[in-house]
């Protein structure tokens, strides 16, 4: 039988969660955690695919953007339109088709094949967090409940970035490339045949039609930007990134004209009159954009200068992941007791605590200090994450959750896409102005090693054992100074972060 059908007006939606309610939330979380996996598998799967295919170093970086490039774009279009026409409709449809796009990464044939399927992955992914978010909100109206079953979902999808890298590798030594593609498959099957008995769902019948003009203009925004801060992250200050930015802000100022003239507009401006949802949100993206970039800074350490391989790097992040996973589950609990503003505030001073440590990070003490310290940042940053989000979509209009949800999504990507940007531009200014290249080294490799601690590791391999060891180590060194400098403003950063939060948000009362 069907699950029931709720429109914005249904005055008989349940107060309290069942047992139906909690499988369905199983069903919402499993393809979460095999999504995440399937996209930070991509990682270990590229070095693979781009031999079997032939692909250049411009094609493998497209295989790699193009996904998260239509993820982004298409965010916005996908929370508004599951608003229209049903969220559970457009999960449906968006898993198929996420399935379909997988199948077809797998068996690509051709570089070009590959991007276009992953711009297909792309495009159909952007359907599924928003809309699995807004249907929790559905599932979950009391309070108390939506906290709880918000972080079992985010816990499903950092799950998915810690198995990731385990899961691919054990793939990659047993079976080809495209199988990496596969894993989502079977939970997008068990979706299309459970999601209809067990999610419910819910439509605006105040809805007007999708304005197919803002969805182009919502394009013509965002992906220049996201590309334009993506080159310059990868490649410095040029020209063409700036032009793409400059033009996206300029689509932007259109795109927001245009929807506050519009009755029934793609992106209703009215939600950022709401100081706690313009105030949390904005303060996710800002904390997404320290993380994002402590995270990448991480695990390059482990591996570029702790010299780990991807897939130890991965087992070393369990503990991280695993403290994750436990503030995750804690922080609504603690909420009913606590305000929420104290413990994102609380957490944060914990974050800081762990950015300290990270200051302290050499080489004598091996991983486990690194390690250590990221597993308390993590520990730190769970209230925010988990009471962030149930913030945003819980201070909107129930019809609106999926916009809320959207944008909360899209935030993230714009905030990983900055804080790789600026913060990784510091960490690069720090590094080529401390490493020291050995006397004797070729200008060849001397230019690859003042440029990247990726470029002075693969330019040490051609050198003789003591004049590609010294490279290295000052390589290294410079590195961990960069690493340090970004840890020291982040650290700073967070706390403007905590006062904003405790100043705006300190009237949520706890749910309880």
């Amino acid at each position: 039988m069907d699950a029931k059908v709720v429109v914005a007006s249904d005055p008989g939606v349940r107060p309290v969660a069942g047992r139906r309610e909690w499988i369905g939330l199983a069903v919402l979380a499993l393809p979460t955690l095999l999504v995440s996996i399937d996209v930070f598998v991509m990682l270990l799967a590229l070095p693979h695919l781009a031999q079997a295919l032939g692909a250049g170093s411009t094609q493998q970086l497209w295989i790699m953007d193009m996904y998260g490039f239509m993820l982004s774009g298409f965010m916005i279009t996908m929370g508004t339109l599951g608003d229209r026409i049903g969220r559970r409709k457009l999960l449906l449809i968006g898993g198929a088709a996420f399935g379909l796009a997988s199948i077809l990464a797998a068996y690509s044939t051709s570089a070009g094949m590959l991007i276009a399927a992953r711009a297909l992955l792309g495009i159909a992914g952007a359907t599924l967090a928003p809309s699995a978010l807004a249907l929790i909100t559905n599932m979950f109206r009391d309070p108390k409940q939506r906290g709880l079953a918000i972080g079992v979902w985010l816990v499903c999808f950092m799950g998915g970035a810690a198995l990731g890298p385990i899961v691919g590798g054990a793939l990659l030594e047993h079976f080809w490339w495209g199988s990496v593609f596969l894993v989502g498959v079977p939970a997008m099957a068990l979706l299309l045949v459970l999601g209809p008995v067990l999610l419910p769902e819910y439509r605006d019948a105040s809805a007007g039609r999708l304005d197919l003009v803002s969805v182009g203009l919502s394009l013509v925004t965002i992906l220049p930007i996201i590309y334009g801060i993506k080159e310059l992250a990868r490649n410095g200050w040029d020209t063409l990134p700036l032009v793409a930015i400059a033009a996206g802000a300029a689509g932007g100022v259109v795109f927001v004209r245009r929807q506050a003239r519009l009755a029934d507009p793609l992106l209703d401006l009215r939600l950022f009159r709401g100081r706690t949802f313009s105030t949390a949100l904005g303060s996710m993206m800002l904390n997404t954009m320290l993380m994002g970039a402590l995270m990448m800074f991480s695990t390059q350490h482990l591996q570029l200068v702790q010299g780990l391989s991807p897939l130890a790097t991965g087992l070393w992040m369990l503990p991280v992941m695993a403290a994750s996973g436990v503030t995750f589950l804690a922080s609504p609990l603690l909420a009913r007791r606590f305000r929420p503003a104290y413990l994102i505030g609380g957490g944060i001073l914990v974050s800081i605590v762990g950015l300290v440590l990270f200051t302290q990070v050499g080489d004598e003490y091996g991983p486990a200090l690194l390690v250590t310290g990221w597993s308390i940042v993590n520990l730190g940053a769970g209230p925010f994450v988990t009471l962030g989000t149930d913030i945003i979509v819980g201070s909107v209009p129930v019809e609106k959750a999926g916009s809320a949800a959207a944008l909360n999504q899209t935030s993230g990507e714009f905030g990983f896409a900055l804080g790789i940007a600026i913060l990784g531009s510091i960490g690069t200014a720090v590094y080529r102005t401390r490493i020291s290249v050995p006397a004797g080294v070729p200008d060849g490799a001397a230019a690859a090693g003042r440029d990247t601690i990726a470029g002075a590791t693969a330019a040490a391999g051609h050198l003789p054992h003591d004049l590609g060891a010294a490279l290295l180590g000052s390589a290294r060194a410079a590195y961990t100074a960069g690493f340090h400098t970004v840890s020291a403003v982040a650290a700073v950063l967070l706390v403007g972060v905590a006062v904003t939060v405790l100043t705006m948000l300190r009237h949520i009362r706890p749910t309880a």
